[in-house]
C-alpha cells in the first residue's frame, strides 16, 4: 500500500502565505494528500545577526508563540477544517530556509508550497527570499505561489 503523500506549506501571516496553503488544500482534495502548516519564528539564539532579526526580534517567547498560533496558524486551520482533507499545523523556533530544510526531510514531505513573497520585502531585497533559497536547496518539488 502506498503510503499518502504530504505537502507542507511554509505559512508566514502573509497574503502569499495564505494562498500557497489554498494552492495545497486545492490540490490535496485531488490527490488525496494531507497538508502541513508550518510556521518559523526567526531565532537565531544569539545577538541579532541579520536585518530581520535586528528589526523583528521577539522579545517575550510567550507572546511569539501565541501570535505564531492565534494570527498564523489558527485561522488557517480553521478555514480549512471542513474542506474534506487533513489539514495540521505547528510553529518552530530558527532560520526559516534551515527550519523548511529540516521539517521537509524529517516529515519526509512530498511537496512544499510557499509563497514567493513573505511578510518583509525590504528584508528579502536585502538578504534573498526564503523562497529563492529553498527554490535552489530543497530535494523535493517546490510550488512558488504569485
Amino acid at each position: 500500500m502506498a503510503k499518502k503523500q504530504l505537502y507542507l506549506v511554509a505559512v508566514d501571516g502573509s497574503d502569499w502565505g495564505a494562498r500557497a496553503a489554498d494552492r495545497a488544500v486545492t490540490l490535496a482534495k485531488q490527490t488525496g494528500a494531507s497538508v502541513r502548516l508550518i510556521t518559523v519564528i526567526p531565532w537565531s539564539g544569539y545577538q541579532p545577526l541579520s536585518v530581520d532579526e535586528m528589526y523583528n526580534r521577539p522579545l517575550e517567547k510567550v507572546a511569539e508563540e501565541k501570535n505564531a498560533h492565534d494570527e498564523i496558524l489558527a485561522p488557517l486551520l480553521k478555514l480549512y477544517q471542513g474542506s474534506g482533507v487533513e489539514v495540521s499545523g505547528e510553529f518552530f523556533w530558527g532560520h526559516p530556509v534551515t527550519v523548511i530544510q529540516k521539517r521537509t526531510k524529517e516529515e519526509k514531505a512530498n511537496m512544499v508550497f510557499i509563497g514567493r513573497r513573505g511578510r518583509s520585502r525590504v528584508a528579502d531585497l536585502v538578504l534573498g527570499s526564503v523562497a529563492n533559497s529553498l527554490a535552489h536547496s530543497l530535494g523535493v518539488p517546490i510550488v512558488l505561489v504569485p
